[in-house]
């Protein structure tokens, strides 16, 4: 994963820091985890990842809170997750993930960022051969803490790689590991900061900085909707 992961990593963050209403999008994914798996994070798994994420963007106690309690009050709104495939500005390769309570509102939405941007939406399921989705978790090195070892207990829970850089961990495996990952992280008294399912490009691509330019303007765009959760690219 290496350097092209790190990059497309800081892509996504910085992305995040500049994202206008990211409270409310960290609160949707705990009231849709609340709603899906029960109010108890120690028996719901997605909710303590969800709460986890909320924590590291030092959301405040009260929003994790309440947004919790919106999952089991009367008026809770009923959130769809779905997922929309384009291609944008130059031929970039775009997945966007989205939460929902109004698909028709944000297809037509989704769909007209790309448009004029010079792209357009693509039929599902034409782009997921070239993403890989992955398992992804982050937290302190700790000191006295083996990477090596560490490497070697986790790889029966479907580790597929594992870095190391300015005092993080990264690991890395398949999706489908996910649960059983973050279940031997918590075996090991590891601290978990982030954890999510994020996709990765399988062949990225060099776009030129006026290239960037003409696909950064269509990705805020697409970033700044309130059903967007999370957004992909092809970029290297």
């Amino acid at each position: 994963m290496g350097r092209a992961f790190e990059y497309r990593r800081a892509a996504k963050e910085k992305r995040w820091d500049k994202m206008s209403r990211m409270f409310p999008r960290l609160a949707k994914a705990i009231t849709m985890a609340a709603k899906e798996g029960g109010p108890d994070p120690d028996m719901n798994a997605s909710l303590r990842a969800a709460i986890q994420n909320a924590k590291a963007q030092n959301m405040p106690k009260d929003n994790i809170e309440n947004a919790i309690k919106r999952a089991s009050g009367s008026d809770a709104d009923n959130y769809a997750e779905v997922s929309y495939e384009g291609k944008g500005p130059h031929g970039v390769l775009v997945f966007v993930e989205c939460a929902t309570d109004n698909t028709t509102r944000t297809v037509a939405n989704v769909k007209s960022y790309f448009n004029k941007a010079g792209g357009g939406v693509v039929p599902n399921g034409s782009l997921e051969f070239m993403f890989d989705r992955k398992a992804v978790f982050e937290f302190e090195k700790t000191d006295g803490m083996d990477i090596e070892e560490m490497e070697l207990e986790l790889i029966d829970a479907g580790l597929e790689e594992i870095e190391e850089e300015d005092g993080m961990v990264y690991v890395y495996g398949d999706y489908t590991n996910f649960g059983s990952l973050s279940s031997a992280l918590e075996d090991m008294k590891i601290e978990v900061k982030k954890s999510n399912l994020q996709r990765f490009p399988t062949s990225p691509v060099e776009f030129t900085e006026e290239q960037l330019a003409d696909i950064d303007k269509m990705m805020d765009k697409i970033e700044d909707d309130d059903d967007v959760q999370a957004v992909y690219t092809n970029i290297a």
